[in-house]
């Protein structure tokens, strides 16, 4: 599975530990907390053993699917249903009961914000199909060309006449993987959150994915965290992706998609080269595409973000170049915070940090490919009713100001708490009254 290569085996003595932050578990509840822990047929287990060794669970997953039906979160009492997933491979693993992720706690991991609160719900399920045996997901480009043929069409992700999207562009797929790997939310209750959390939880969520009838984790490569004992593998396992999935096969020119954090973006002769943190290659962009991206994705190229610890994260989509250089076709960046929270502004990078410090636990709606979709900018999940948080960063544009105030109007219909920012003034106080 090429997003994993680098997770060492459990029996690997140098993998950090359960207290160690840079492990996959320094993310999620402690193992003791019932929020943590899932029941399979009559067994109660951590849900951090049966996704690290799934594979060995593959009896009680059968047993519990085939005598119940579903497994059973024990975030709350009673216990809440999940779903057991069997991949084409064979690998089971556990999602949320479809329409019941907001009644799970908010540090839970099958916890989800109501439909409302996402550009999820903007797709039919042609675009992404949730099945038994993993989600299908239709994207919007081709990966693979005919270098005979014209270049195939790119399929629209528009809506049309209020009917649901028919396939996930780039960064509608960047914003599903986030928000299903739990990456758009913070608990206090986790630790701190690092890149090898994040591969952790993105390597859970691609397997049994497929996407345009592959499977995700063979055109997806996630890069791993940089850990120098693994460097080998990680080399390793991005040739092996370079080769297999990218390589010409005679008249058929493959592409795949690469996930990682954009380091830093340096001119080279012809366009530029995007340098990705924990990776030791480049991918190369014309300065057209550069350009074009750098417009699209504005926020996420800002000189202001750097001043506040952001980070960036960019999906791309590549292709072997002649001379064998993995070569940008497209790209999907998304601003995060230090937590990799997502964030539209270099204001709610400042926002989300806040939120983090006072100890809060919040989530941040994602658009998808709905770039029209009005959400709040935070939820914050440790009250009842949820309450919001808006930051104002615009001044003196008229649709700008227009939607604040129905969003205001609509807050105070609903009788929810708000905290709001204009930029303009100092930052309010955050913390839980």
């Amino acid at each position: 599975m090429t997003a994993s290569n680098d997770v060492p085996p459990p029996d690997q003595p140098s993998r950090p530990g359960p207290g160690d932050a840079d492990s996959p578990q320094g993310d999620g509840a402690t193992r003791g907390d019932r929020a943590d822990r899932v029941r399979l047929a009559d067994k109660s287990l951590p849900l951090f053993v049966l996704r690290e060794h799934a594979t060995d669970y593959a009896t009680l997953f059968s047993r519990a699917r085939a005598e119940v039906g579903h497994g059973q979160c024990l975030c709350q009492t009673p216990a809440l249903r999940l779903v057991i997933r069997c991949s084409r491979a064979g690998r089971y693993h556990l999602a949320g009961w479809p329409g019941e992720g907001e009644l799970h706690d908010p540090s839970c991991s099958f916890h989800k914000l109501a439909s409302e609160l996402t550009g999820r719900d903007a797709y039919s399920t042609e675009a992404i199909h949730e099945g038994d045996d993993g989600v299908a997901i239709r994207f919007s480009a081709a990966l693979a060309r005919k270098l005979s043929a014209p270049e195939p069409a790119k399929a629209s992700t528009e809506q049309r006449d209020g009917r649901a999207r028919r396939t996930v562009g780039l960064l509608g797929l960047l914003h599903w993987l986030w928000e299903e790997a739990q990456l758009t939310a913070w608990h206090p209750r986790w630790r701190r959150r690092t890149w090898w959390v994040c591969h952790a939880r993105l390597s859970e969520q691609i397997a049994g994915c497929s996407i345009n009838h592959e499977e995700l984790t063979e055109a997806l490569y996630v890069v791993p965290p940089f850990r120098k004992e693994y460097a080998r593998r990680n080399t390793a396992a991005f040739e092996t992706f370079r080769i297999t999935r990218l390589k010409r096969r005679g008249d058929t020119q493959r592409r795949g998609l690469i996930l990682g954090e954009i380091r830093v973006v340096r001119p080279t002769r012809y366009g530029v080269q995007y340098a990705l943190a924990h990776h030791r290659g480049a991918l190369f962009a014309t300065a057209a595409l550069d350009e074009r991206l750098r417009r699209s994705y504005r926020p996420a190229f800002s000189a202001a973000a750097d001043e506040h610890g952001a980070r960036r994260i960019g999906l791309f989509l590549v292709e072997l170049s002649p001379k064998g250089n993995v070569r940008v076709l497209d790209m999907a960046a998304m601003l995060v915070s230090k937590l990799y929270i997502p964030a539209d502004s270099s204001h709610e990078v400042v926002m989300a940090n806040a939120l983090t410090d006072a100890g809060r636990a919040y989530v941040k709606p994602v658009r998808y490919d709905g770039s029209d979709l009005v959400f709040p900018d935070f939820v914050l999940t440790d009250v009842h009713p949820h309450s919001y948080v808006e930051v104002y960063g615009i001044h003196g544009r008229e649709s700008y100001d227009q939607r604040k105030r129905v969003k205001q109007a609509h807050y105070q219909r609903q009788g929810a708490g708000l905290i709001e920012w204009d930029v303009g003034d100092s930052i309010p106080e955050v913390r839980r009254r």
